[in-house]
């Protein structure tokens, strides 16, 4: 009788140990590709992560508790990231799922995180559908996606003297969506536009030349590339490599990004136009100027535009536990929606209606800079980010 009392007096002082140690901390779990070619990406959003929770947690966590997280590899792979996604809600107990690149990834996880009614917040994946078609109360995205690319693009391109385009792309989903994105909205704000051909290439692909002359030989204004990942450094290297820029137009998203720039230092083309939802050296304001401050002296180099999502994804995160006023998913929920954050870029909202975020779009052309032994963005406009979202007129019809 005795044993079994003092066994009960020991498991109830796990129990509460146990106990004691979830209430003091706010659980965060990562699924995301942290091996092999998407860690150009990941990586950046994982470090913004690291250092909006270093500061949080630094000032006393959310509601007097710590933030803590953990990570998974999905080695890219969607099965993966599915089962990496539920052993962390039902082994680890996280509060919140964040991450992916691979947008196929991102879904799977979405339609589990609705399920099991957990917070789900998307950092890299670009599909449209994550917050669009397939969105619903417990997925959040806190990067552009495929629409909007087209939107800010097709918004800035339809100002311009093109007229005769060809679509050059890698053949996937990405590649696809982006290139209709940018198409069919430019179809709708410069009716005169004529698309004269379009050539696929298999992803990863790097012998770009005879795509390079196929598209020569029909002489369009414009080439509009659809390309992700390393394949916007493929593009790029073939580009300098023929002098292609020199004979015709040629836009590319996050062509002006550092990830795509950084590989080619000096050999990357100028003159190729591009958007990106981040530079570490523009806007040039004192909160980017801090940010880009605390993340070099952090990690050594300079902020990519995914630790900036990263970034974000953490003050959201914090800003709407102290809207809620509780530890509480469907509070934290309430609290997200409409929630708007000083960031790098300025102040962004989280959209009520689809729960995506509302980012500046920048879009500039390749330029060198003596500053730098890369390229970097130049004579760069800045899209607002109500003028390039689909409205959410747009989103409830998607979702019926």
């Amino acid at each position: 009788m005795k044993k079994l009392t003092l066994l009960s007096i020991v498991m109830s002082f796990f129990v509460l140990c146990t106990f004691s140690y979830a209430k003091d901390t706010i659980k965060i779990g990562f699924v995301d590709s942290y091996s092999g070619p998407a860690t150009t990406y990941s990586q950046d959003v994982l470090d913004g992560f690291k250092l909006s929770m270093d500061e949080i947690n630094a000032k006393g966590g959310v509601l007097g508790k710590k933030i803590e997280f953990v990570t998974r590899d999905d080695k890219f792979k969607p099965d993966i990231a599915l089962s990496m996604a539920k052993e962390l809600v039902l082994r680890e107990k996280v509060d919140i799922l964040m991450g992916t690149t691979n947008s196929a990834a991102a879904l799977a996880i979405s339609d589990f995180a609705k399920k099991e009614k957990i917070p789900f917040i998307v950092t890299d994946a670009k599909s449209e559908k994550i917050t669009g078609e397939f969105g619903h109360r417990y997925v959040f995205n806190v990067n552009e996606n495929t629409a909007m690319i087209g939107k800010a693009t097709a918004l800035v391109l339809a100002k311009k003297s093109y007229v005769r385009y060809w679509i050059a792309g890698e053949d996937y989903e990405f590649g696809h969506a982006c290139a209709d994105g940018v198409w069919n909205n430019l179809k709708v704000l410069k009716p005169n536009v004529q698309l004269l051909g379009a050539s696929w290439r298999k992803l990863g692909e790097t012998d770009l030349v005879p795509y390079m002359t196929a598209m020569l030989q029909v002489k369009p204004d414009c080439i509009i590339s659809a390309s992700g990942g390393s394949g916007v450094v493929n593009f790029l290297k073939a580009v300098k490599s023929t002098g292609f820029a020199e004979k015709v137009a040629i836009y590319q998203h996050n062509a002006t990004e550092l990830a795509a720039l950084l590989p080619l230092g000096s050999e990357a083309p100028e003159g190729i136009m591009g958007t990106s939802n981040y530079h570490f050296y523009f806007p040039d304001t004192p909160e980017n100027k801090t940010f880009v401050a605390k993340f070099k002296k952090a990690y050594n180099r300079y902020p990519r535009s995914t630790a900036l999502y990263g970034y974000i994804a953490g003050t959201f995160m914090a800003k709407a536990y102290q809207k809620a006023g509780k530890i509480n998913k469907e509070k934290f929920i309430d609290g997200l929606e409409g929630l708007t954050i000083d960031s790098p870029v300025g102040k962004v909202t989280m959209r009520v209606c689809d729960h995506q975020v509302m980012l500046p779009m920048f879009f500039g052309v390749t330029k060198k800079d003596p500053k730098y032994d890369f390229l970097i963005a130049a004579d760069i406009i800045t899209i607002p980010g109500k003028d390039y979202l689909p409205s959410c007129e747009e989103i409830t019809k998607l979702r019926k």
